[in-house]
């Protein structure tokens, strides 16, 4: 298995691979039909029936309707029976053909006279004989029964309670076919009405109606099994009664049940025996209020060679139905809809070849999209697909609109949908993969921010730069050389120190948003304001310089505890820097096969230059005026000297930093700094004695840092005592090459 897996694999790539294994699972599903993906479908179905009801018809069918009209008018339901002997005498008056029943009488009349004394407390006996002696108000109800064709209603269920009685007989079917009574609904218990009625009445039919399981009647069984028997719906009945027919018939093949045959006419049903009924929305002109019935005051056409259904569209006698149409249709309402597509034959069907249809499409939509995205690429599949599904839908619309087909477009269109949504999550998880290997290879050299930005574009890893401001730092460590010889016979603890100090001054650059160009040997080169822009650039390089002096004091203090404990010799790391802003060019540099994101130009030459310098005035941290103009006011600097550099003709001002702006605030600081600004200018002014006290006082103040610059100038005055500096000197310092 793992070999075939892997042989598909290379054929088809992981991608396609998931995506046809996906394919494949839908497919499944769809053959299993859950209860979600059917109703999925059914409301797609509900959905076309609300686009587009079925016309109403005037055909032959009414609605003897049990309405608020007639509960006020006759009282509360049940009425006596004789008021429903008026009703049927007055259908037959009418020429009604046939009358069917959605209700069920299932005890004895309690307003008969024999019935009703019996309710009346303290009758003599004598009274109760009169009552009894009157006629039956059920009798009368079964005699005009026989006036007319009547269909009465039987409901199926699983908790009637009902008296022993004789088997009642059966309407004949003719079964043609294999038994089809296992894909029948089946009811355990029948609620039949009361045997004077039963006797009378043409034909019995059941009018209980099974919904789909989220509650709605899309489908009706149009015979059932009932105690092990088949019993015909109320509307099947109906129709057999009015045209005469002795018996219906079932026409079953392997599958199920196909067509249920009566009055000649051959109804297509699911397999279970269900109608799907195509509905109008409900219609008052199917009505007619049972008061007006009993009064004789309708018109009526209306009844003759009409087919009649009795029942209630009343509220409170809670026969109502949700339909996909409508969320509360009369159930007697339902029944006269199945009639009328019966009669026009305007019944929806979903034919045997639906679900083989729907599989195809399924698989040609989803195979499609598996083959192309690849190729193609997402949004012009996404394009094509869209066009695709949408032809698919059209047709689905079409079958049902014109031809009356149910054919579901949601499942191939889900399918399709999620074989695409795994193609661009596979894509886009493999691109997510190849960020984190970027992440990976270039987060020990880049700052976080830049590694970020190469992860969401990688394209940019191209030739090229752009001119932008940037502050670049330098940093080296003093006497490296001469450190690195006392590891001759150890490369590996060379290699770990390092990789010990480089690290802790690395990540204090990332820190402070910097990003590190590149490593040379023992120094570390620098810069901000790239590739993201950063408007405090100075403050964090100037930030990052302390931090990293600071991170290597720590480090030789580790260190020299570590070596009096191994009894070795300790030498101390210190370090340079130099730091200095102004316009770059800044981009990829290199050639086709190697190139470094890095900074060119001659800002970033005087910032090498700087840290240089730090050797001559005996300082950690030197900056350039452009970095000083913006961070005066934050950091403890003191003016150094005006320097030129090789290569340029104006001098620069250069300042030493030496701390942050807790120091800058701090009296010891000002009154160090406010005195060799002024030995500066009397050096300037070639003062040599005035800047030379200066220079002893700064001394003899403090050890610090502030004191070796002292030192410098001292000796550099010094020199000048003996030989004098040309007449045209201006106090400018010419640094040597580092």
């Amino acid at each position: 298995m793992k070999q075939l897996i892997r042989k598909l694999n290379s054929v088809f790539g992981v991608a396609r691979l998931s995506a046809f294994v996906l394919l494949i699972v839908l497919l499944g599903v769809r053959l299993l039909d859950p209860f979600v993906v059917e109703l999925v479908r059914l409301k797609t179905f509900d959905f076309y029936q609300v686009l587009k009801p079925r016309v109403y018809e005037d055909v032959p069918v009414t609605i003897v309707d049990i309405d608020e009209k007639s509960l006020a008018q006759l009282g509360q339901w049940p009425w006596a029976r004789t008021t429903m002997a008026d009703i049927l005498n007055n259908i037959a008056q009418a020429g009604g053909i046939a009358v069917a029943f959605d209700v069920v009488f299932a005890e004895p009349d309690r307003l008969s006279p024999d019935q009703y004394g019996k309710t009346i407390r303290g009758l003599s006996e004598a009274a109760l004989g009169e009552l009894a002696a009157l006629p039956s108000t059920d009798k009368a109800m079964s005699d005009a029964m026989r006036r007319v064709r009547v269909v009465v209603g039987q409901a199926g269920g699983v908790d009637f309670i009902t008296a022993d009685r004789p088997e009642q007989p059966q309407t004949p079917v003719a079964l043609l076919g294999p038994d089809p009574t296992a894909f029948m609904f089946e009811y355990p218990k029948l609620l039949r009405n009361i045997p004077l009625l039963e006797d009378a009445a043409t034909g019995k039919g059941l009018f209980s109606i099974y919904p789909d399981p989220d509650g709605i009647v899309r489908r009706a069984a149009l015979t059932v099994v009932v105690e092990g028997k088949v019993h015909p719906a109320l509307s099947v009945e109906l129709l057999r009664v009015a045209t005469g027919q002795n018996a219906f018939a079932v026409k079953s093949n392997e599958a199920g049940i196909s067509a249920v045959v009566v009055g000649g006419v051959e109804v297509p049903t699911d397999r279970n025996g269900r109608i799907w009924v195509h509905y109008t929305p409900s219609n008052p002109q199917r009505f007619i209020s049972a008061a007006d019935i009993a009064k004789g005051t309708f018109d009526a056409s209306r009844i003759r060679n009409h087919l009649i259904l009795f029942g209630t569209s009343a509220t409170g006698l809670l026969d109502l139905k949700a339909t996909p149409v409508n969320p509360a249709m009369p159930g007697v309402e339902v029944h006269a809809q199945i009639l009328e597509n019966i009669l026009s034959q305007s019944f929806l069907t979903r034919p045997n070849y639906a679900l083989g249809a729907e599989l195809v499409a399924t698989t040609v939509l989803s195979l499609l999209t598996l083959l192309l995205v690849p190729i193609l690429g997402a949004l012009p599949v996404l394009v094509f697909g869209f066009v695709l599904a949408a032809s698919w839908a059209a047709g689905s619309w079409y079958f049902f609109s014109s031809e009356q087909l149910l054919l579901d477009a949601g499942y191939p269109l889900f399918a399709s949908l999620s074989v695409y949504i795994l193609l661009v999550f596979i894509n886009y998880r493999r691109e997510e993969i190849q960020r984190q290997e970027i992440r990976s290879a270039f987060s020990q050299y880049l700052a976080p921010d830049y590694v970020e930005q190469i992860a969401r574009n990688p394209e940019n890893l191209t030739l090229g730069g752009a001119r932008r401001r940037t502050t670049v730092l330098f940093s080296d460590v003093r006497n490296f050389t001469n450190i690195s010889e006392s590891f001759a016979s150890n490369p590996q603890g060379l290699t770990s120190l390092m990789n010990r100090f480089l690290t802790p001054l690395s990540n204090g650059i990332m820190e402070k948003r910097g990003t590190i160009d590149k490593y040379m040997g023992d120094a570390i080169m620098a810069f901000w304001n790239a590739p993201l822009d950063d408007d405090s650039q100075e403050i964090h390089a100037c930030e990052a310089a302390l931090v990293m002096v600071n991170r290597m004091r720590t480090l030789n203090e580790e260190r020299m505890r570590e070596a009096r404990a191994d009894g070795q010799e300790f030498f101390p790391l210190n370090i340079g820097v130099g730091i200095n802003t102004g316009d770059c060019v800044v981009g990829n540099m290199g050639s086709e096969f190697r190139f470094d994101y890095s900074v060119l130009g001659d800002s970033v030459n005087l910032a090498s230059r700087l840290e240089g310098q730090t050797k001559v005035y005996g300082v950690t941290i030197l900056i350039g005026n452009s970095t000083a103009e913006r961070v005066s006011d934050l950091f403890a600097l003191v003016e150094a000297d005006l320097i030129r550099v090789k290569g340029k003709q104006e001098p620069e001002r250069i300042f030493c930093l030496l701390g942050d702006v807790d120091m800058a605030l701090n009296q010891t600081f000002a009154a160090g700094k406010a005195s060799f600004e002024d030995m500066l200018r009397h050096y300037r002014n070639q003062d040599w004695d005035a800047a030379l006290a200066r220079c002893l006082e700064i001394s003899e103040a403090g050890d610090g840092e502030l004191a070796r610059l002292a030192a410098t100038f001292r000796a550099r005055i010094e020199n000048f005592k003996k030989t004098p500096p040309p007449a045209n000197w201006d106090g400018v310092y010419v640094a040597e090459t580092k």
